[in-house]
Order: structure tokens, then C-alpha cells, then sequence
């Protein structure tokens, strides 16, 4: 995990080592001022001797500025390091995100990865910054206040040796109980994000139903849980104050009885200790103890950031479930499809398969509709044709090749996808347009708006093209944002145009006219049409009746009329309940 985390800081390797090195530079000069400060006043101030004083003080005033020095580029060098550390992580995940399959993304939620980009990065970087300055300069200044204190008076320093074995393993203890604690706090953190996209995804739900309590309930419920883990870890962690205080405390007052005792010269006590070396020995408690405070918080956000590191790590680690093959076929020779005794599993269990023993031959250019109920896997159908998944069984033929023999990038160029959920991005519509085809001119944009039936409401808005579109949208309707997104399918000009029921919401007179662009404008485009409405899939070349996932009936309209108990069904309840009126917007 360390080696894994440690390639992510890079360009920032040479901030990482100075950060230390000037810590050790400070953590020197922060040893050496107590013993300027015995010397001062014990040659100094109780000879009255003014010249020592001068020398003595101009000496610590040196060692002061250095330190000051050394601090302030240590700061500034670790915080460069900790922040590029952060950045890149972040960029190395999100990266990674790009180039997972829908399978690997199945796997983590849209909360967790959130939280990983935001909350756990955070932490590790905390952390960095913490080892890269604390946790060098605690070990350094406890070495070099231990030695000094040993050259000072090595009897009294042997207080420090039995206090330190105490408080390591209090901190030890700390340490095991509040690990677990923290780890379930990062686990309910990926809940409450969830809780939160979930509201603010469907706010207009929550206030249509007005459901605004039940949700507050919810974040309640979440909010507590991280709550109550964190009041116990923190709780825990707690302890760690206290501990340090008892330890410094207790060398006080050893020092101040044992100190005494040997400045006074007490009957067979009596030492050469002078009033500034047991002012020396006080300072070097603090440094010693104050040392293993530090060390201890670095513990501490160890402990935080263990959790969070570990998340990170799960991210990057992540293999794609899909990969290319060693020599990939980089051309797609046209947009005939076949599948070949096709199933397929979400989770890759031939036991639980949502599609099962599917075999269709479609040409290129052919229009095929295809209708089902819902659950009947129409969606996971067509999301196989561009590798989004891979086939559990069987094969799946592009222009006569397996889709498993091509480059991902080239397959998925050649195909066309507008899903069954319309997404647009927060931009111009032309912005969103140029999703199909960054270098599409203007006049290949109208011409694909034109198509969707979309360019007569651009022009309608007062900035046409230049329409800002909010996020996900969201001030447009319904069918206008079904028409953008055909409109973006098509300027990608593929092979294969897949509709994953996205003319649900235009009309049933758009959506011919929709249609009949295809057949003039881009015949030699194989389109698939998803479509619960059969006016929408009879004039099709072929269609497709899914139920169960497994293949009912595949033909004309004509001939499944005729010969598909379903398709019939369905054709005459939409007839008699009126499906083929318009549907407005």
C-alpha cells in the first residue's frame, strides 16, 4: 500500500526530502539553545559576567534565526509536497475512473468514489504532511534531547527512560481501539454522500411528493451513525492528552526532587549540578515529552488516514474487467451485427443470467426495433454491442469481427449511444453538441439538430446555439433533451446508432418525422430502437420481442403480428387504449 501511495508523489520527491532535511537543521538548533541557555546563566548571569552574557546571547540569537529558518522553509516545502501529493492522487484516480468498465463502477458506488476523491484524500494528505515534518522531527528532537540530557547529567536522565516505555504503550493501546472505530466512520461517510446525490438528484421528486421529511430522517439517521463512531473514536483518542500530561508532569516533579537534591548537595547526594544545567534538563523534558506527543498525533492520523488509504489504494488497484486484446482490429468494416448463442450476467454467474441464448443476424443499415417489458434486458442487450459489458457466453459480431477483437476507443467510436437516461453537461448547447464531434463546424451541428427535430426550438431561445444548458439539463424538457442528445449521437456519424427509448418523450408525430430522417439521411446507419410504443418501431426493417430475457419473436411488423402472440398483444391494447395519440411534452 505505502509503495503504491509513494509513486503517486513524483515531481514532488525533491519537496518530500527537503521538508525533512531542513526539520532535522531545526530540530538541532532547538537542542542546542538549552544548553546556550545553561551556559548563559550559569557563566553569564550568576558570575555577572556581561561578556559571557554578549557572546552567549548573540549565540542564541543565531541559533534562534537559523532555526526560524529551517522551520520556515520545512513548512513550505511540505506543504508543496503534501498539496502536489493530493493533486495527484486525485488526478491518478480520477484517471482510473475513466478507464474502468460499467462492471468495475457497479462495483463501488457513485457516493464512495466521491468520497475517496474528497474526504479520504484529504486525510492521506494530512497524513503526508504530518510524516514528512512530525513525524521527522519528533524521533530527531527525542534522539538528539536524550543525548544532550545524557551529557548534562546521565543520572537524572534516566527518569526519561522509564516514563517513555509507560507512554508507548498507552499509546499502543490507543492506537489498536480507535483504528476500527475510524474505519467504520469512512464506511457510513460513503452512505451519507449517498443520501445527499440521492436528494439533490431528485429534489423535484421529494418536493412533488412532499417527502422533505422522510428525507431529513434519512440524513438524521446517517448523520448519527457518523456521529456516535466518531464520539467513540474520538473519545478513545481522547485519552492521549491526558496520558502525555501525566508523563510530563511526573518527570517534573523526579527532576525538581532529584535536581534539588543534588544542587544542594545533599549528605551523600552531593553532585556537581549547577542551577542552569537543571534549567536545561527541564527544557529537554519538554522536548523529549513533547515529542512523543507529536509522534503520538501522528499515530493519531495514522490511525484516520489508514482507512482512507486503503480506500485510495482499492480505487487504483482496480483492474478494468474489459481490456484490448494484444493486436486489436483498429477498423470497423461496416454496421453489421450478429449475435451468436449470446448470455449475459451482470455479475458474471451463469446461474443468474438476464439474457440467455440469444441468435440474431442483423445487416448493415437495417432498422430494428426492439420491444419488450419491462425487465425483459433491452437495455443490456444493446449495451453489448459496444463492449460496455462483456458476453457471459457466446460472441458478438461488428462488421463480422468479435467486438472482444477490437480497440475499445474504435469499437465505441462507431458506435452511437443515447440512453435510456438523457444526460446533458453544463455548457452551450453547442458545447454539448461537440460531445459527438469536437471539430463539427456550425453548419454539421444544425444539420444534425435538423434531423433530431431539435433545430427548430434552438432557434426559438433568444441565444440559439449559444443556449446555456444548467447541469444535468435541467432548463430544458424532457423532449427537448432527448432531441439534443440524438442530435449528439448523430454528429459522431457511427456505424451503429443505438436509441435506448429515447423518443419517450416527443411526440408520436416528432418521432416519425425522427424516424424518417434516419431512413433518408443516414441509411447506411444500422439504428436499433428501443421503444415501448409500436408506432415507433413498426416501420422498422426488423423487430426484436424480448421477454425474460430470452428471444420471442424477431421479423417485420407484418410477420410478428401474424405470428407473435405478444407483439400482437401489446399492439392491440396500445391501439384500443389510445398509445398512438400524441403525446405531448
Amino acid at each position: 500500500m505505502i509503495k503504491r501511495l509513494a509513486a503517486c508523489i513524483r515531481e514532488y520527491k525533491r519537496d518530500s526530502v527537503l521538508a525533512p532535511v531542513y526539520i532535522i537543521g531545526e530540530g538541532a538548533m532547538e537542542v542546542i539553545i538549552p544548553m546556550l541557555m545553561a551556559r548563559l546563566i550559569d557563566n553569564g548571569i550568576d558570575r555577572g559576567n556581561m561578556t559571557s552574557i554578549w557572546q552567549i546571547g548573540l549565540m542564541l540569537a543565531l541559533c534562534c534565526l537559523v532555526s526560524l529558518t529551517f522551520g520556515i522553509l520545512a513548512g513550505t516545502h511540505a506543504a508543496r509536497a503534501s498539496a502536489g501529493f493530493a493533486k495527484n492522487l486525485r488526478h491518478d484516480m480520477y484517471y482510473k475512473v475513466q478507464e474502468y468498465s460499467f462492471s468495475n463502477i457497479d462495483k463501488f458506488s457513485t457516493a464512495s468514489i466521491v468520497t475517496r476523491l474528497t474526504t479520504d484524500v484529504t486525510n492521506v494528505q494530512n497524513s503526508f504532511q504530518m510524516i514528512i515534518r512530525m513525524a521527522v522531527r519528533a524521533p530527531i528532537l527525542l534522539i538528539f534531547a536524550l543525548f544532550m540530557s545524557f551529557m548534562v547529567n546521565p543520572r537524572l536522565a534516566v527518569i526519561y527512560l522509564c516514563v517513555i516505555p509507560v507512554l508507548g504503550i498507552g499509546l499502543f493501546i490507543i492506537v489498536t481501539r480507535a483504528h476500527p472505530l475510524f474505519e467504520r466512520v469512512f464506511k457510513t461517510y460513503d452512505r451519507l454522500n449517498m443520501v445527499v446525490q440521492e436528494n439533490l438528484h431528485g429534489i423535484r421528486v421529494v418536493k412533488s411528493f412532499v417527502r422533505e421529511d422522510h428525507e431529513k430522517e434519512k440524513f438524521g439517521r446517517v448523520s448519527e451513525s457518523i456521529y456516535r463512531d466518531f464520539k467513540k473514536a474520538e473519545r478513545t483518542v481522547a485519552f492521549n492528552m491526558p496520558l502525555m500530561q501525566i508523563s510530563v508532569y511526573t518527570c517534573m516533579l523526579l527532576l525538581s526532587w532529584m535536581g534539588a537534591r543534588l544542587i544542594v548537595g545533599s549528605r551523600g547526594m552531593a553532585g556537581g549540578m549547577t542551577t542552569g544545567q537543571l534549567m536545561s534538563m527541564f527544557s529537554y523534558t519538554m522536548q523529549i515529552l513533547m515529542s512523543l506527543m507529536m509522534l503520538s498525533n501522528v499515530f493519531v492520523m495514522l490511525i484516520i488516514s489508514k482507512a482512507s488509504a486503503e480506500r485510495i489504494v482499492e480505487i487504483l488497484d482496480e483492474e478494468s474487467s474489459l481490456k484490448n486484446p494484444e493486436n486489436p482490429v483498429t477498423f470497423v468494416a461496416d454496421g453489421s451485427v450478429s449475435f451468436r448463442n449470446v448470455s449475459f450476467s451482470y455479475k458474471g454467474d451463469k446461474n443468474k443470467l438476464c439474457l440467455m441464448d440469444i441468435d440474431l443476424d442483423i445487416k448493415s443499415g437495417e432498422t430494428v426495433g426492439i420491444i419488450g417489458g419491462t425487465g425483459s434486458s433491452k437495455s443490456s442487450l444493446v449495451q453489448l454491442i459496444p463492449r460496455l459489458y462483456d458476453v457471459t457466453e457466446g460472441e458478438i459480431l461488428v462488421g463480422g469481427r468479435d467486438v472482444r477483437d477490437y480497440d475499445i476507443e474504435v469499437l465505441r467510436n462507431q458506435v452511437a449511444m443515447v440512453l435510456q437516461k438523457n444526460v446533458l453537461f453544463s455548457g452551450t448547447i453547442k458545447d454539448n453538441l461537440r460531445w459527438g464531434n469536437p471539430d463539427a463546424t456550425e453548419a454539421e451541428m444544425v444539420h444534425a439538430c435538423k434531423l433530431a427535430q431539435a433545430d427548430g426550438f434552438i432557434r426559438e431561445f433568444p441565444d440559439g446555439y449559444d443556449t446555456y444548458i444548467e447541469q444535468g439539463g435541467s432548463n430544458v424538457s424532457g423532449g427537448q433533451r432527448q432531441r439534443l442528445c440524438i442530435a449528439r449521437a448523430i454528429l459522431k456519424k457511427p456505424r451503429i446508432l443505438i436509441l435506448d427509448d429515447s423518443t419517450s418523450a416527443v411526440d408520436t408525430g416528432t418521432d416519425a418525422l425522427i424516424r424518417r430522417a434516419f431512413r433518408e439521411e443516414i441509411p447506411e446507419t444500422t439504428k436499433f430502437i428501443i421503444a415501448q410504443r409500436i408506432s415507433s418501431v413498426e416501420d422498422a426493417d426488423k423487430i426484436i420481442v424480448l421477454e425474460g430475457g430470452r428471444l420471442n419473436g424477431f421479423g417485420t411488423h407484418e410477420e410478428l403480428l401474424k405470428n407473435n402472440k405478444i407483439y400482437k398483444e401489446v399492439y392491440e391494447s396500445q391501439m384500443k387504449g389510445g398509445s398512438q395519440d400524441d403525446t405531448k411534452e
